[in-house]
């Protein structure tokens, strides 16, 4: 079965967190899956902090927009935080048919309604922590 491709936004504090979470217990989380689920892409302004979290394990990139654009990329994460350029992405992602977790609590406060709406009208979910 192919795998599930996931494209991660921000690799600060959470972003990392994530990251190193998601790598370290991949194999329980496939077998739970029933498939395998692999972090592809990174993006973050700073590639030098990306590249030493992420370690050669995902491919890294600062460009956002290329993430949700990629037609690879199955599930965008979204931990860049506010409600700008992260409600941007998200909504780019959904339009791209992609599904999205964030933690961002605050985005989801201010426009929870027309995430949800765009997610709902494309078949798509958003999941949130």
């Amino acid at each position: 079965m192919k795998p599930i491709h996931v494209g991660l936004l921000g690799i600060g504090t959470v972003g990392g967190g994530t990251f190193t979470v998601l790598d370290r217990n991949k194999q329980e989380i496939s077998r739970r899956a029933g498939r395998a689920i692999t972090i592809s892409v990174v993006a973050d302004k700073d590639l030098a902090r990306a590249n030493s979290v992420v370690a050669g394990r995902a491919r890294v990139i600062d460009d956002a927009n290329a993430v949700v654009s990629d037609p690879a990329v199955d599930i965008v994460v979204e931990l860049i935080g506010g409600t700008g350029i992260a409600k941007q992405l998200i909504l780019k992602a959904i339009a791209n048919g992609k599904h999205v977790v964030t933690a961002n609590k605050a985005l989801l406060a201010q426009h929870g309604n027309e995430i949800f709406a765009a997610a709902h009208a494309k078949g798509g979910m958003v999941a949130f922590e």
